[in-house]
């Protein structure tokens, strides 16, 4: 025999026959042409296919075996980070490696946040937020359009209401009311316009 029996194999890696067996059946397994295991190809491929947070603790492999794993952009393990933080999950130490459950989970969170989203879309509770910049702009600008001519509107009117209120021998001029109404008018404008209204 070239490789190892299921049972051989079995006790190598530290599963049950039963295990050996489904993974033969599965493909997670290299065998020789006489139906013996690979073992080393056998590791190889099994570490490659299984899904970490599946697997019991395996033996001490040697460290030839481990698969070479690329490193995790920073800006990866920073957004898993800040996802489980919104959450109230326990995030990475800063400068610590991301295990793969952080990062399942942090995956499991975005992908229930998107599906929050897109249901909020559909029962309209969601607006776009360029259409919602732009009708804010517009009523910001119709208010102020609204208030700058507002001054010669009124302006005559409140002058004979002023006239008739102090007696007959005060009059009071409708233009020079309107220039003190814009003055004042122009003033609130300018305190409101400091005010910067966002989306977050």
């Amino acid at each position: 025999m070239q490789g190892l029996s299921e049972r051989q194999y079995a006790a190598r890696v530290g599963l049950s026959r039963g295990a050996i067996q489904k993974a033969k059946e599965a493909g997670r397994l290299v065998l020789f042409a006489d139906g013996s295991i690979d073992a080393e190809a056998s590791d190889q491929r099994r570490a490659a296919m299984t899904d970490p947070a599946k697997s019991r603790a395996a033996p001490r492999a040697s460290a030839a075996l481990k698969p070479k794993l690329k490193p995790v952009p920073e800006a990866a393990v920073a957004s898993v980070g800040e996802t489980l933080r919104e959450e109230g999950l326990a995030a990475p130490v800063t400068g610590g490696g991301t295990t793969f459950l952080q990062a399942k989970t942090a995956n499991e969170v975005l992908k229930a946040q998107e599906r929050r989203i897109r249901l909020q879309k559909l029962k309209g509770e969601l607006v776009d937020r360029a259409r919602a910049e732009t009708l804010m702009f517009r009523l910001a600008r119709e208010e102020r359009d609204a208030w700058t001519t507002w001054p010669a509107r009124v302006a005559a009117l409140m002058a004979s209401e002023l006239a008739a209120a102090l007696g007959a021998e005060v009059t009071v001029e409708a233009a020079l009311m309107q220039k003190v109404l814009e003055a004042h008018v122009r003033a609130q404008l300018d305190s409101l316009a400091e005010i910067r209204t966002g989306l977050g």
